[in-house]
């Protein structure tokens, strides 16, 4: 699934990143605590996330996650935005709760984990 197509299910707002739209991405998650991310997280392309702070970005690119989502109507502060446009990650906000976003991801084909490589 292209990021560009979450932004679109997800009705979300791009805050950064917008030249990587096109980017494949074939799996997700979605947690408020980063030590679970760090902990259980393999191979995920996308963090869904009602937490807001740099930790989240940090995570995301140690995990080398492609794209954050904020939910729950979060907006983050500019520097996280700057973290996140320094580290080629893209970052975007929607207004859905976290278990409707992932269900409509889930719903449209992007699963939880990818298997055998695929």
């Amino acid at each position: 699934m292209k990021i560009g197509e979450i932004q679109k299910l997800l009705s979300a707002e791009v805050l950064c990143g917008e030249d990587q739209l096109e980017c494949e991405v074939y799996s997700a998650c979605s947690s408020d605590m980063m030590s679970d991310v760090l902990a259980f997280v393999k191979d995920q392309a996308v963090l869904l996330t009602g937490l807001v702070n740099p930790q989240v970005i940090r995570t995301a690119e140690m995990m080398d996650m492609k794209c954050v989502v904020f939910v729950r109507k979060k907006v983050p502060g500019e520097d996280i935005v700057e973290l996140a446009r320094d580290s080629g990650i893209v970052l975007m906000r929607s207004n859905l709760r976290m278990f409707e976003a992932c269900g409509i991801l889930y719903s449209a084909g992007l699963k939880g984990h990818a298997k055998d490589g695929n």
